[in-house]
């Protein structure tokens, strides 16, 4: 039964996905979840009973990052294992790794000695601070990259120490950014023939993702430090206490301010001198986030939402994570996907944020056990029988 592929618009790749804990797992769901054909290569020295890095291979952590793709085992510091990845390397299309650089060199699987073999390939690699220099054999961990690339320094309330952000927001964004740069590649690929290395880490991620706080500094030399829940430039913007709980408001100029003096039933804040301008308001903006505190807690979050929108100023309710997924937007939406698989396990998880109108992603296939399709997946590149049987008996495979 041939593989089910979770959209058509990349079914014609095939991508070897070497890639473990989170920042390389993330960039290959990209692919698979776009329907490419997926090969997970298991390391025999893994534990194949479930514990794996980021977690129990039947955990919510795994399932979540594994999902649409397929899994063999294999050896890589065998030199028959070797030589079994070079052979499925010379019919696939794409290669993700996240080891540190020079451990790829040692195993033989660095992007000159694939290329030699398939000029095609293109190369994918994510490592914590860059593929040379001075820190590029220091392990890389999100928290880390967070802290030296200013994310901590600008995060939590001020006066209030170095606070990381509650998503490893550097593993996901050197995921996304690496898989953005191998479609790139693939499409640049098709007017020379030619694949390339695709390189980027935790700390380039990181320091992109400053943007305009990293331009701050660029342009005007200015540090940018931490605001709490204040917007560092857009005030008022920021978390207000409401009869039963919290509420998100946000003005982005004057027009915006002005209707949100008149909604929450305090006109003469938009006419007061202390609050007239964008360098006023910045000035003042303690003051300013009491008198419309005093304003906001007289109703209900759910009040406020409405009669908030209602006046055109952008606001919204502070969820929990549970309430999120019950909110009637988020449903419709219908981001959150059942994942289909044999064994009836309740697999639901977040699905693509973007919507195709032809070639749409869905899930179709769970992640896979501890080398699941290693026969199937050598079948298909041509090993037979009788290689399987001894690649087996060789603890290669």
């Amino acid at each position: 039964m041939p593989f089910p592929h979770a959209s058509e618009a990349l079914s014609r790749l095939t991508v070897l996905d070497l890639t473990r804990v989170r920042s390389g797992p993330t960039c290959v769901r990209q692919l698979a979840d776009w329907g490419a054909n997926v090969i997970k290569i298991d390391a025999l020295t893994e534990d194949a009973g479930g514990e794996q890095p980021g977690g129990p291979r039947r955990g919510s952590d795994f399932q979540n990052l594994h999902r649409n793709k397929r899994a063999m085992t294999l050896n890589l510091k065998d030199d028959r294992g070797l030589a079994v990845f070079k052979r499925l390397t010379a019919k696939a299309d794409v290669v993700v790794e996240n080891f540190r650089p020079d451990v790829k060199r040692k195993l033989g699987i660095d992007y000159e000695s694939l290329a030699a073999i398939n000029p095609r390939i293109v190369y994918g690699s994510i490592s914590g601070f860059g593929q040379d220099g001075p820190y590029h054999k220091r392990p890389g961990f999100d928290q880390i990259a967070q802290g030296i690339g200013g994310l901590m320094s600008i995060t939590g309330a001020p006066g209030g120490g170095p606070m990381r952000v509650g998503i490893p927001v550097a593993d996901l964004t050197a995921g996304l950014f690496c898989a953005m740069g191998i479609l790139t590649a693939l499409l640049e690929r098709e007017v020379s023939g030619k694949g390339q290395w695709v390189q980027t880490s935790l700390l380039q991620a990181q320091i992109f993702m400053l943007d305009f706080q990293a331009a701050r500094w660029l342009m005007e030399r200015e540090v940018a430090k931490q605001a709490g829940n204040n917007h560092p430039t857009s005030i008022p913007t920021g978390v207000f206490k409401t009869s039963d709980g919290y509420i998100n408001i946000a003005t982005t100029g004057g027009r915006i301010w002005e209707r949100c003096a008149q909604a929450i039933g305090a006109p003469e804040l938009f006419g007061h001198p202390d609050y007239a301008t964008a360098s006023a308001r910045s000035k003042n903006r303690d003051a300013l986030n009491a008198e419309i505190e005093r304003c906001t807690v007289t109703k209900s979050t759910e009040t406020w939402v409405r009669e908030l929108n209602e006046a055109g100023v952008p606001c919204g309710p502070i969820y929990a994570i549970d309430q999120m997924f019950e909110d009637a937007q988020v449903k419709h939406l219908g981001i959150a996907q059942d994942v289909p698989n044999d064994e009836d396990r309740h697999i639901r998880l977040v699905g693509q944020p973007v919507t195709l109108s032809r070639t749409p992603s869905k899930m179709v296939v769970r992640p896979p056990e501890f080398g699941e399709q290693t026969d199937e997946v050598l079948k298909e590149f041509g090993f037979g029988s009788d290689e399987i049987a001894k690649l087996r008996d060789a603890k290669v495979v």
